[in-house]
């Protein structure tokens, strides 16, 4: 083909792009398409981008940050998600992507992942350690309630709070426990009862609901808020079945509301029962001391009155001691003597001039003590002397007869 004879219309390189800009938009107005993420990265204006990709392709995508605000995972690289937006041109690349409105976790909740990413970033951080909990006071003098003024919760906790201690002083701090305002107000109103420092034990909670409506217990403005309260916390949040983060940072975790107020303080008529007890049992016990004191006072009394009866027994008992030593001694010197018998007879059996007397002689040379036992040490014509039991001879060897 002769590209010389046709003249087409030369367009330029903003005007194809703007064409084709127009082509997808159309096209595509609004589109759902599911995907990995990869490469994602969150920039210092809030917008995040990122692409998404599958076994055979991938495209970039952007997500402004009006629409991640609405967010409640934090996406990351490797999650399966499923975006709506629609499919738009970056015309100063020349790059095609897709303009993120709403984006979902792909085979789990938004809400469900949300909890799980928070859960594991507390838990990293410590705020859920046993250590760091604090424990209850035992007999709080005033409580705070940090609530809703008009659920069912708080009245059930006042009315379970004034039965088991009528007197019992509760302090509420009204709040929404669920929108988009929750959590802040929550979070605000446990630091405000910090600040103020008139209550022993705060109470945070409501009563139950969906996960939805359970929300703002799972904000991390509202955990960290309970972390680093000075006053304890328990949290009473839904059913017992219903679990939070706030219920993980919280020193207690209580199954209910009403639960919670069970918790916090004993039942009044029970520590007066137990009081009276104790009191009783103290009376009884200084009555015992008193009774052995004055028993002491009176035994003491009779010795003062008659000292000489005193002295006597002392008397007895030095009489008594040293007869008992007497006994002592005389039984260790028997004992000592057979000791003494038992050696003499052993010594005299090893007695050598014993051995003589049965007909036994020692043979040494001349002028020699050491006793000559082998007739092979004798000589001939040498003068021995013969050791007897009565006395000793000098004899000489006439002849050697080695056996």
């Amino acid at each position: 083909m002769d590209y010389s004879e046709i003249t087409p219309k030369i367009f330029t390189v903003s005007e194809v792009t703007s064409q084709i800009r127009e082509l997808l938009e159309t096209n595509f107005p609004d589109i759902c398409i599911s995907g990995e993420i990869s490469n994602f990265r969150p920039a210092a204006s809030g917008h995040f981008y990122f692409s998404l990709k599958d076994a055979k392709a991938q495209m970039r995508a952007v997500m402004f940050r009006g629409a991640n605000s609405r967010l409640k995972f934090k996406p990351e690289d490797g999650l399966e998600v499923i975006c709506f937006g629609k499919i738009g041109v970056y015309e100063p690349r020349g790059e095609y992507q897709i303009l993120i409105q709403h984006m979902e976790p792909k085979g789990v909740g938004a809400l469900q992942l949300a909890f799980e990413q928070l859960k594991k970033k507390l838990e990293e951080e410590g705020l859920f350690a046993v250590e760091r909990k604090k424990s209850l006071p035992f007999l709080p003098q005033k409580i705070g309630i940090v609530t809703s003024p008009t659920g069912a919760a708080i009245r059930d906790m006042i009315h379970i709070l004034q039965r088991r201690f009528p007197n019992i002083e509760i302090l509420i701090a009204p709040v929404l426990v669920q929108g988009e305002n929750a959590a802040p107000e929550i979070a605000e109103a446990i630091r405000e009862l910090n600040r103020l420092a008139t209550v022993d034990v705060i109470i945070v909670g409501r009563g139950g609901g969906s996960i939805e409506d359970l929300w703002a217990f799972n904000e991390e403005i509202v955990a960290r808020a309970i972390f680093e309260s000075k006053i304890p916390i328990i949290s009473a949040v839904g059913h017992e079945t219903d679990f939070t983060i706030a219920d993980f940072v919280a020193d207690l975790r209580a199954p209910t509301p009403s639960a919670a107020a069970e918790l916090v303080i004993p039942v009044k008529e029970d520590l007066v029962y137990t009081v009276e007890q104790l009191r009783h049992r103290s009376r009884k016990a200084i009555a015992r001391i008193l009774e052995n004191f004055h028993l002491k006072i009176r035994q003491w009394t009779n010795l003062i009155r008659d000292p000489s009866r005193r002295l006597a027994d002392m008397v007895l008992t030095l009489d008594r001691l040293t007869d008992r030593l007497v006994t002592s001694l005389e039984h260790s010197l028997e004992m000592k003597k057979e000791n003494i018998l038992h050696l003499r007879r052993h010594l005299e059996g090893l007695n050598p001039k014993n051995i003589l007397a049965r007909g036994y002689s020692i043979v040494t040379r001349k002028g020699s003590s050491h006793p000559i036992t082998k007739a092979k040490d004798l000589k001939k014509e040498e003068v021995v002397t013969i050791q007897l039991h009565d006395g000793s001879a000098e004899a000489g060897v006439m002849k050697v007869n080695p056996s």
